[in-house]
């Protein structure tokens, strides 16, 4: 992408969708041939000082080699309109047979339906551990609603700690001991509910569809804080879509940043998606995030051929005196030296929260200057572009996907600042 030409332009719906559709096109044109085609999706919400929000979202696929652009309201920013999506198919196993290598996500019948019917039909890729912001959304809402309290210790599996001491590695270092310990809560304190003919009343699948979210689900989980394939929940039950990810960021927006306005699909009397104090501890942790590997890659900028993303300051809580970063204690936990000069090169802060599988990777945040002035955005991706495809045991995803990352936003920064 010629970023001088498109310096020019100005930013609104229209040319911010050119742009993801390009970084997305060209992107993968030079890419490794990956088996089978993947998926992506890629949502961004810019916010212009003293204008108006712009936003936009692009799918690339089989089926749409060029991209495809979500049809959006201009003014309100609600659902996707021209899209049909469908749940993520598995086999027996509870394996994705969608993104199998050698699949043909285009030959298959009989797809669950997940929300919308436009003339587009697309599978839902598994968002991977980006479902975890969505049982921390379902945990402060716990707590908002005097159900539940960040102090009180709760034990799961044998171990004890505080609410809060649970909820912070499960986004910070995406810990799946926490994210069970704090899925046996939302089940414990009633969000949350199987019977015993395997019916179930979520509160949390009622929260976001009150705010207009009907592509986030977190079903088929279990009391015991089952939520992996393995637990009948995983692939085809825990659903979110770049757009519906990136409009829950904003829903978190209000209230902590003066320069969101609030989010406008929204009924102007709608309660708050969460109060004030437990968005803000949701943000906290969002922006102490470890796994700068997706997106944004500062945490890997010591492994060979490294791509710069997003250029993002990883939290020094994170980083040794040797340059190089730790994210625990295991060996695969330490990355190579040295990212200090990535570091140094950072001009930005992104409170987020990534995931990846084998065949899933995902990234979702908001991105603000490390300066007083420059731009901020919402971004959110979900693919089909997980490890297995990545260069290197340490990597999430290729580096295909952090360079779309650097695109987009050195495009927001020719207009943004």
């Amino acid at each position: 992408m010629d970023f001088r030409r498109l310096s020019a332009e100005p930013l609104t719906h229209a040319t911010l969708a050119e742009a993801l559709r390009q970084a997305l096109v060209e992107e993968l044109a030079v890419a490794p041939r990956f088996d089978p085609t993947p998926q992506l999706d890629l949502a961004v919400i810019a916010f212009p000082e003293q204008a108006p929000p712009v936003w936009a979202n692009v799918l690339w696929g089989c089926q749409w080699p060029q991209g495809l652009v979500a049809s959006i309201d201009a003014h309100q920013a609600g659902p996707v309109r021209n899209i049909a999506w469908f749940a993520d198919p598995t086999d027996a196993q509870r394996n994705s047979i969608a993104w199998a290598p050698g699949a043909d996500c285009t030959r298959l019948a009989g797809l669950p339906a997940l929300a919308g019917d436009g003339p587009h039909q697309a599978i839902a890729p598994y968002p991977a551990s980006l479902i975890k912001l969505m049982v921390a959304v379902g945990v402060a809402h716990l707590v908002d609603r005097g159900l539940a309290d960040w102090h009180e210790p709760w034990t799961h599996a044998g171990i004890s700690r505080s609410v809060a001491e649970w909820a912070e590695p499960m986004i910070t270092v995406s810990s799946n001991e926490a994210t069970s310990a704090l899925v046996a809560l939302l089940h414990a304190r009633g969000l949350i509910r199987r019977a015993a003919d395997g019916s179930e009343h979520n509160g949390l699948h009622a929260l976001f569809e009150r705010s207009g979210l009907a592509t986030l689900r977190l079903a088929r989980t279990r009391p015991d804080g089952g939520w992996l394939n393995r637990d009948g929940a995983g692939v085809g039950h825990l659903q979110m879509t770049a757009w519906d990810t990136a409009r829950l960021l904003w829903c978190l927006l209000p209230g902590t940043w003066a320069e969101a306005p609030a989010a406008p699909w929204r009924p102007a009397d709608a309660a708050p998606l969460l109060s004030r104090a437990s968005a803000a501890r949701l943000w906290g942790w969002l922006g102490d995030q470890a796994l700068h590997q997706v997106l944004s890659s500062t945490l890997v900028a010591g492994l060979p051929g490294w791509q710069p993303g997003i250029p993002a300051e990883l939290p020094a809580r994170w980083l040794q005196a040797d340059g190089s970063a730790r994210t625990g204690s295991g060996d695969d936990e330490r990355y190579p030296p040295d990212i200090r000069p990535a570091q140094r090169a950072a001009q930005l802060r992104f409170a987020h929260k990534t995931g990846t599988t084998a065949s899933y990777v995902s990234d979702a945040g908001w991105v603000t200057p490390m300066a007083m002035a420059g731009r901020r955005y919402l971004i959110a991706l979900i693919a089909t572009l997980g490890n297995r495809h990545a260069p290197h045991p340490q990597a999430a995803t290729p580096w295909c996907v952090p360079r779309i990352g650097a695109r987009v936003d050195a495009w927001l920064m020719a207009r943004l600042g």
